[in-house]
């Protein structure tokens, strides 16, 4: 019986030789190419990228072999590169969708498979149930064609997808480079081995401002680091060279570049709750720009504030961003964004973007001529007071459906010592608290581990309200 591919919060992911095969990503690719056929997309281009982990490029071209088996065209990206960057090729070709062979933040052990419709965004849960059915159970049924057949037919070609979402960034208005050239700041970048190398030194050449990479290398076993995600402690050699350099921030891009961490001038992290809503702030006081917000229930409070100062709508959503994507075209948000450090923009696709969000950035430091310290103590100013943020992820027994029964029948009356108000349980189980704050408690889409997360206006109860969730959890 051939292995069932199921595809989490943001695809297919798998650990490499053990289910993620070439065989698997060619039963992927095919219930892909049946989807976009299904929908009328036969003789349309696809975009095909990848990242920096073992193989991936030769993962990338077997998709390409089976789209071309199947009467698409593929543009196939001539080298690594970031995820935001694939997005907007979709847009720039005109194509029908993408394919992107990546694992984002997961360990190196694991690859993936992103899947993207015609606006580059995450395709929607209905439409990732039709691929997940189209996936033939006998590699047999997989159609292929010869990638230098292919090739030698224009069915499969190599393009430079760098180039166009550059021009893009200055062209449709989302950033003016040149003052943060010219402003003499030291920015450290951290791209943790992966796509997101090499972007800000090109972006931010020929000026005053100094850019200092580190882990900038191909290195698939990621090391200095648990895994390309950007929060401790995989970001604390990042973190140390900011002080050591006397930068004025730390920009941090995850495996694919999709995500954006930030560090301050001395070298602490600010956390991903904060940075989205440092960056919505930027948008709606420095840039004037106003538009809806929507966030998935995983992240902060402080937006729902800044949409009552602004006087513009928040909307929530499930986790991650085949929720997100959706919402921000329906709705053409201003900005859209998830717990995990992954921002999208408005004139920008509905897509993950660590490249762009760490550009504005350094424009709100620039624009207001403050350090990264300084724009928190305004943003928590303007909010009234501080936000506290933390997560536990844990592995546990089990099945899904059996643990969650467990957190079902507990039914705490207090986390942390605050009162519940009340249970929302549109993608996991969250529970409001009388100051605000929340609690959240969901499996992850990608890994085999359970995730309790919370914010509060108590910095001293953050740890008991974690503690307190894993115990809802049956978790000890």
């Amino acid at each position: 019986m051939a292995q069932k591919l199921k595809f989490g919060t943001d695809g297919w992911r798998g650990v490499i030789a053990e289910d993620y095969t070439f065989d698997n990503v060619r039963r992927a690719a095919q219930g892909f190419a049946s989807y976009m056929l299904s929908i009328g997309k036969k003789g349309q281009w696809i975009i095909v990228g990848h990242d920096k982990r073992f193989g991936s490029e030769h993962f990338a071209a077997a998709v390409a072999e089976v789209l071309a088996g199947n009467g698409l065209k593929v543009y196939l990206t001539q080298e690594a590169t970031p995820t935001p960057v694939i997005a907007y090729a979709v847009v720039d070709k005109k194509a029908a969708g993408a394919v992107n062979i990546t694992a984002s933040h997961n360990p190196p052990t694991d690859n993936g498979f992103k899947v993207r419709n015609e606006t580059g965004g995450a395709i929607d849960p209905e439409g990732l149930k039709q691929i997940e059915a189209g996936i033939p159970d006998d590699i047999k049924d997989v159609k292929r064609k010869n990638y230098k057949e292919a090739e030698s037919a224009g069915e499969v070609v190599k393009f430079d997808a760098a180039t166009p979402y550059i021009e893009h960034l200055t062209r449709d208005g989302l950033i003016d480079l040149q003052p943060i050239k010219d402003a003499g700041l030291t920015v450290m970048v951290d791209t943790m081995w992966g796509n997101g190398a090499g972007w800000f030194p090109r972006l931010l050449a020929g000026g005053k401002t100094k850019v200092i990479e580190i882990h900038n290398e191909r290195n698939p076993s990621f090391p200095e680091m648990k895994r390309p995600e950007p929060i401790q402690p995989n970001i604390d050699v990042g973190l140390k060279a900011t002080v050591d350099n006397h930068a004025d921030v730390l920009l941090i891009t995850d495996g694919d570049a999709d995500r954006c961490g930030i560090g301050d001038e001395n070298g602490q992290f600010i956390n991903q709750l904060r940075v989205y809503a440092l960056l919505a702030y930027y948008l709606l006081e420095i840039r004037k720009e106003r538009g809806d917000i929507v966030k998935t229930l995983s992240t902060t409070g402080m937006l729902n504030k800044l949409g009552e100062i602004y006087g513009v709508p928040v909307h929530e959503t499930g986790v991650g961003f085949k929720y997100v994507a959706p919402k921000m075209t329906e709705t053409n948000a201003l900005i859209g964004g998830e717990e995990s450090g992954g921002y999208a923009f408005r004139g920008n696709v509905p897509e993950r973007d660590g490249i762009l969000a760490g550009l504005y950035m350094l424009d709100f430091m620039v624009k207001t001529g403050k350090k990264p310290t300084e724009l928190l103590k305004d943003l928590f100013a303007k909010v009234g007071g501080e936000y506290f943020y933390d997560r536990i992820d844990s592995p546990f027994s089990g099945d899904h459906e059996s643990r969650k029964k467990i957190i079902m029948d507990n039914k705490p009356q207090t986390l942390g010592g605050l009162k519940v108000v009340d249970l929302i349980t549109i993608d996991g189980f969250q529970y409001k608290l009388e100051d605000g704050g929340w609690m959240l408690i969901r499996f992850s889409g990608t890994e085999p581990i359970l995730r309790v997360y919370c914010e509060t206006r108590h910095g001293d109860k953050v740890q008991a309200i974690l503690q307190d969730g894993l115990k809802v959890a049956g978790i000890k």
